[in-house]
């Protein structure tokens, strides 16, 4: 099977890409099409929403964190698996960092490198034909990527339709979708974005809701036509993750939720065990586990109940004794010595690192991540270069006195200095890997 995929991008976030990409995913699931979700950038939330609309894993595809090869490999094994792809850009169709040619981290990477044709979605509130004007600047932006078609979306009559419709269409662009302003079908949000799949209420009938709408105002036959083969070229999983151990323990709960699907899935191709574990049940890593890993998450949200789960407590100090333990952005704040929620009350943490973090005194930090290893650790042997992204809004209060665990460079390559933390066998960073950096 080779599935045709279409990218759906837009000139902002908040446009309506989400809602339009999960309707569109779950509309054409009804129909009996095999579609899948995928998401470019480091997004992790919105992979979540794809899977629970179409039953298929979503899967990331990062221009800028992923070595070419293992981009292929990705795009190649998801689209062996199903005939639709339906891509959802991130942020703006163009926004990107300034990085070589195809390396910018951007959805219109994946239109170039592939030839996938983009449905431009407007969120044409506040406007009429003003929105023929941004489709044009879309249109003619870059040649190597083709718009193939526009979502009017937030109409606030039929009248506003025909205004947008027949100035985006005398462009000879088609218009295929239609949506009246809605405020049911918001996506609810929070601090570090879309509230995730796993935690909405009703979700199924949420996303049912969406593919209601989709079916009411988006063409499906014709968004079907708009689709492309998507034929990467030969890749390699050489650069991915390798899985830290065989057996890997791993915190899956409300407070740790973020695993991005393309590194669980290449630890299970490897031959790798995952096993669960609740900290908010105050359950321990699995003794038999070889490796312990916390994931980020919203650990300050659950600061008191983690604080109170002395079993959990116990569980991990006796697992970090003998076998190694890793922490990504909320699990490296669980592995210090305190947190201080929202609220300002401060939480006693694992203390298996020496430093604290603050959830009330914030700070956002944001951005692609290029991380040197001065140490062995699950991610890698010292001396690995590891990609990947950073957001959140905690800050260090007490940094402790732990060796760091990397020295840390931007997207662009700018020394941002030693990060993270690692004493015996425990570490952790802020920062989430998404790849090995494999020069080609």
């Amino acid at each position: 099977m080779t599935a045709r995929a279409i990218l759906i991008g837009a000139p902002r976030s908040g446009s309506g890409k989400t809602s339009v990409t999960i309707g569109l995913l779950r509309a054409l699931a009804r129909r009996g099409v095999r579609v899948r979700g995928a998401k470019s950038g480091p997004d992790y939330i919105d992979p979540g929403f794809h899977e629970a609309a179409t039953g298929l894993p979503g899967v990331n595809l990062d221009s800028w964190a992923m070595a070419p090869s293992l981009l292929n490999a990705l795009a190649k094994d998801a689209s062996a698996d199903a005939e639709v792809i339906v891509a959802e850009s991130a942020m703006g169709l163009f926004d990107g960092i300034p990085a070589d040619a195809g390396r910018t981290g951007s959805g219109a990477d994946l239109a170039r490198l592939y030839g996938i044709p983009s449905l431009l979605v407007l969120d044409v509130s506040g406007q009429s034909t003003t929105a023929a004007a941004v489709a044009k600047g879309f249109a003619t932006y870059d040649p190597a990527v083709r718009i193939a078609g526009v979502v009017l979306n937030r109409l606030g009559s039929e009248r506003h339709r025909r205004l947008c419709a027949e100035a985006v269409e005398a462009l000879g662009l088609p218009v295929v979708g239609a949506i009246q302003r809605d405020p049911d079908i918001t996506m609810p949000e929070r601090h570090l974005g879309l509230v995730q799949a796993s935690e909405h209420t009703g979700l199924h009938a949420f996303i049912d809701k969406m593919a209601d709408m989709v079916e009411k105002s988006i063409d499906l036959d014709a968004v079907m036509r708009l689709a492309e083969p998507l034929a990467p070229q030969a890749g390699s999983f050489a650069a991915a993750l390798p899985p830290p151990g065989q057996r890997i323990a791993l915190a899956e709960d409300t407070a740790f939720t973020f695993v991005y699907p393309h590194v669980a899935s290449r630890w299970r191709a490897a031959g790798a065990e995952i096993m669960p574990f609740s900290p908010l049940a105050d359950e321990a890593p699995p003794a038999d586990c070889d490796t312990c890993w916390l994931p980020g998450g919203y650990p300050e949200l659950h600061a008191g109940r983690l604080a109170a789960a002395e079993n959990f407590r116990d569980g991990m100090a006796a697992f970090a004794r003998e076998k190694p333990v890793h922490g990504e952005c909320g699990g490296f704040m669980v592995l210090g010595e305190a947190l201080e929620d929202a609220d300002g009350t401060t939480h006693r943490m694992l203390g298996l690192l020496g430093h604290s973090t603050s959830f009330a005194r914030r700070k956002m930090n944001l951005g692609y991540r290029q991380a040197h290893l001065l140490a062995d650790c699950p991610l890698g042997p010292a001396g690995t270069r590891v990609r990947g992204h950073e957001f959140h809004y905690a800050r260090i209060t007490e940094p402790g006195n732990d060796a760091p665990l990397a020295d840390m460079a931007d997207g662009e390559g700018r020394p941002l200095g030693p990060a993270g933390a690692r004493r015996g066998h425990v570490s952790g960073t802020f920062f989430h890997a998404i790849a090995r950096d494999e020069v080609e």
